[in-house]
């Protein structure tokens, strides 16, 4: 190892990175095991496909419009509802702009937009009343519905060419999130946002008060996400277009069976997070583009005490050829991560953006807790990025809690960054720390500043290299020990 490396390291393991004893390097160490990637084919396999009947429901035979100017609320509401009481098909809308207040889907309807369809949510947020039972930044909540919404539904489907375009901008939706920046959108200090509402729902929730009793619509200034199935079984969301969402744009709660396919997301409003499963069972999200404001992919479970009630894990995940450009992070688990994660599994993405800044993280804190644990990463390939691995145990509040997060058993291979401000900046708590992170046959080239460990136990570092430079985790430890003699 050359000298250049090893000072960068040790400055940045000078805070006890990774105490003797508690992290060696393996040398050679074996590939993922088949039985890992077996897993994952066996999560696709399992997940319970959608049917519907050969049966279409064109949205103008209920007096839908789509001349982008006339209120199509009424008529979506009717093809649904004739659709699903007929047994089940698809509601087909076709070329043309549809305005719309929200949508709520129903069981064994495919709503589906023909190639130039467009379904336009009116921005006014009146229209998104009376308040629904939904989850806002993993706590449950009566608030606003999403403009596309469904609960304790089966077998629904989102499909087609066409465009869902949430009409959220720096005039509407967006404001309410307060004062903040981005590359993309400048908003200035409103005065009704977020911040007062938000507060109280999670002291709510902290304090135990049920979900039916914690009312924040009207007056609030929570924005809702633009597509939420809650409780719902066997969803399909294939092929369309999603932008301009007030909130998350794909947010699956309490879901099984979900896949989402062939989705771009194209939204650089505040919290503006391409898909974000929430204690899910069974999602597979494959050949998908995202460019957003916020989170590519975060995979959550709750936030806090919340979570914690709830006790569901966001488990038996695959992500597969997707594309990331813009965005807080690539891959991203948390922070709403209280029910814990497991069994997730990343392969075959790109991810690449100067507006990019993780490729792959891993947040929480001693308020979230929750256990993280296996998960597998392999074949990533990654452009420009600012971080590209990061595990942080001290996000947002920090070290403010008694739930210590439990992150173990994590591999990542054939990841390749050329180039990054930090390789990995890991960093778990001294009482708690992360557990068998094993990486192996990953390159990092241009990288501008030390890497940082803290408190990892059974570090595997195996054809692991920075700018050329092989790691060495005994290296670095017999390093760090000789600094501190």
């Amino acid at each position: 190892m050359q000298r250049r490396t090893l000072l960068k390291t040790m400055l940045a393991l000078g805070v006890s990175a990774a105490l003797p004893g508690c992290a060696r390097q393996v040398q050679h160490a074996s590939p993922f095991s088949a039985s890992d990637w077996q897993q994952a084919d066996s999560i696709r396999q399992s997940i319970r496909p959608t049917e519907f009947p050969d049966k279409d429901f064109l949205l103008t035979d209920f007096g839908g419009l789509g001349d982008n100017k006339s209120d199509n609320t009424s008529a979506f509401a009717a093809a649904i509802n004739t659709c699903h009481e007929a047994g089940g098909g698809r509601v087909v809308v076709p070329p043309g702009k549809y305005l719309t207040g929200p949508i709520h889907l129903r069981s064994n309807v495919n709503l589906h937009l023909s190639q130039d369809a467009t379904i336009g949510f009116i921005p006014e947020p009146e229209r998104y009343l009376p308040a629904v039972f939904t989850r806002w930044e993993g706590v449950e909540l009566m608030s606003y519905s999403p403009l596309i919404y469904a609960h304790e539904q089966q077998n629904i489907a989102i499909t087609g060419k066409g465009v869902l375009d949430g009409m959220a901008d720096d005039n509407t939706w967006w404001p309410w999130k307060g004062e903040t920046s981005h590359a993309h959108w400048r908003i200035d200090p409103v005065e009704k946002t977020q911040g007062p509402a938000r507060t109280k729902l999670f002291a709510d929730a902290e304090r135990g008060i049920p979900p039916q009793q914690r009312h924040y619509a009207e007056g609030a200034y929570l924005r809702p996400p633009l597509l939420q199935p809650y409780s719902c079984q066997r969803v399909l969301i294939e092929g369309v277009t999603i932008t301009n969402s007030p909130f998350w744009l794909i947010n699956p709660v309490l879901c099984e069976d979900v896949v989402v396919t062939g989705v771009t997301c194209r939204s650089h409003g505040p919290n503006s997070d391409g898909c974000d499963p929430e204690s899910c069972n069974r999602v597979l999200i494959e050949d998908c583009y995202f460019d957003t404001g916020d989170d590519c992919i975060a995979l959550k479970s709750g936030r806090n005490n919340d979570g914690r009630r709830i006790d569901v894990p966001c488990q038996n995940v695959v992500v597969s050829g997707c594309k990331m450009r813009d965005g807080h992070g690539g891959i991203v688990i948390g922070s709403e991560i209280s029910g814990g994660a497991r069994n997730i599994f990343l392969e075959n993405c790109e991810m690449s953006s100067p507006n990019l800044d993780r490729a792959i993280r891993i947040k929480t804190n001693s308020l979230r807790g929750g256990l993280i644990e296996n998960i597998r990463i392999r074949n990533v390939e990654v452009g420009q990025v600012t971080d590209a691995i990061v595990i942080n145990f001290h996000y947002e509040e920090g070290d403010a809690g008694d739930f210590d997060p439990v992150v173990r058993n994590i591999e990542i291979a054939g990841l390749k960054v050329r180039q990054a401000r930090h390789a990995f900046m890991i960093r778990g708590f001294e009482r708690a720390p992360i557990r068998q992170l094993r990486l192996s046959d990953c390159n990092f080239e241009n990288v501008d500043k030390p890497h940082v460990i803290e408190h990892v136990e059974n570090l595997t570092l195996d054809q692991v290299s920075v700018d050329g430079d092989l790691l060495s985790v005994s290296d670095v430890l017999s390093n760090q020990e000789a600094q501190g003699s």
